[in-house]
């Protein structure tokens, strides 16, 4: 009789997770020069990443996977010791929420992935960016484009100048909107405050929020800012649509004692242009669209 096949995740600290549910890929293998395909498991039921009636799979448990996918590379294809601290660039995803329904077992992608425009110092790469192809029992689910950055614990200690996980002192959150106005099952999910005028909410940072801050930081994370970007979406629309799409750049970091606003700057149908900001300065700006109709 045949034996199954085991399948595990990869090692937590290749994705910089702390916790194994939160692990995402299962394995990895290059198809050609600077070309990979890595495979992953979905669960059923997530308390962020999959919809409160449990039927569908949201489009940032796919920007997480995809995310994931880069931080795996770096340190197995292209030299990053672990010790590095990685900076989110950029993300552009784009999802086929038709093919995002929860099955009656974890779904299992395939995600295929280009790797280029690779910069060095020193001879060792520090930076790249990706294209990733996501399939789902051969459906395409998902596109995505990341720009990623790496660099020495000693040189991010002067990018921080001091500003450690020790030193910062978080902002105490402020009240919640209500969940559903979000499209959010529980309070402790929501990131926006009640708007200090429409379209302007203040963001909630709750650093013991187990997915969002999954192990200490220094700064806001940059999935924390874009799921602040889906609820602005989904408050403004005020319907039950969801986000298809994120074109995401990150400009600086968002600090954890300094309060961040997030406002809309345009909307009409199809989707609605999000920025974050600190003290005047944009830290974020991210373009959301949604599923077609």
């Amino acid at each position: 009789m045949p034996q199954p096949t085991l399948t595990a995740t990869v090692p937590r600290q290749l994705v910089h997770r702390a916790a194994v549910a939160e692990t995402y890929l299962t394995g990895w293998e290059k198809t050609g020069t600077d070309r990979f395909r890595l495979s992953a498991q979905w669960p059923r039921a997530h308390q962020l990443h999959v919809s409160p009636d449990r039927s569908a799979h949201e489009p940032l448990l796919v920007a997480e996977t995809v995310r994931q996918c880069g931080a795996l590379l770096s340190h197995t294809a292209y030299e990053a010791p672990l010790d590095h601290c990685f900076v989110l660039q950029e993300l552009r995803l784009t999802t086929h929420p038709e093919h995002l329904a929860v099955g009656a077992a974890p779904a299992e992608p395939v995600l295929d992935v280009r790797v280029f425009d690779i910069r060095r110092r020193s001879g060792r790469p520090t930076a790249f960016r990706y294209d990733t192809d996501v399939r789902l029992g051969g459906e395409r689910v998902a596109s995505a484009h990341i720009w990623v950055s790496w660099t020495s614990p000693s040189v991010y200690r002067r990018l921080r100048g001091g500003r450690t996980v020790d030193t910062v002192s978080t902002l105490p959150p402020p009240p919640a909107l209500p969940a559903d106005a979000v499209g959010r099952a529980l309070a402790a999910d929501v990131v926006l405050a009640p708007p200090e005028r429409p379209g302007r909410w203040q963001l909630r940072v709750d650093t013991a929020h187990p997915v969002f801050f999954d192990h200490p930081l220094d700064h806001v994370p940059g999935m924390l800012l874009l799921e602040a970007a889906r609820q602005a979406a989904r408050a403004t629309t005020g319907g039950p649509g969801s986000s298809a799409s994120f074109r995401a750049t990150f400009h600086q970091y968002a600090e954890l004692d300094i309060p961040t606003w997030i406002e809309v700057m345009d909307a009409d149908r199809k989707g609605l242009r999000v920025r974050g900001t600190q003290g005047g300065s944009t830290v974020f700006e991210c373009a959301v669209d949604a599923a077609a109709r």
